[in-house]
């Protein structure tokens, strides 16, 4: 077994023009159709748990000196990061089918060439 062999053909391959297949452009778009809904799924749902975690912090009087307005302030922002924590899921669900809708002709396309070659 020659091991030096083995590493250069391993190394020429690394370096080798690589040419696209039609499954990797698959999966491409694939991504491309989900990334956005995503992206926005992941970001408000962190910024609407934040929320309630203020909220409930505001509310348990773990932040500020425990004055009404302050409990009322937590109320509010918790009830906002609540109901932003509720809607997610049901807006990432709109904006997946917005991009599936999107490049569904194009994925569907490629699917078909690549299950007929």
């Amino acid at each position: 077994m020659n091991t030096d062999k083995t590493y250069a053909e391993k190394v020429a391959a690394d370096y080798a023009p690589k040419e696209t297949s039609k499954v990797v452009a698959l999966k491409k778009l694939d991504r491309k159709a989900k990334m956005g809904a995503n992206i926005f799924g992941y970001t408000f749902g962190i910024i609407m748990t934040l929320l309630l975690g203020v909220g409930m912090c505001f509310s348990l009087k773990v932040i500020g000196s425990g004055e009404l307005w302050q409990d009322i302030l937590g109320y509010v922002v918790g009830g906002i990061g609540i109901i932003g924590v509720s809607i997610n899921y049901f807006i990432y669900k709109k904006i997946l089918a917005k991009g599936k809708q999107k490049y569904g002709n194009d994925i569907i396309a490629l699917a078909n060439e690549i299950v007929e070659a």
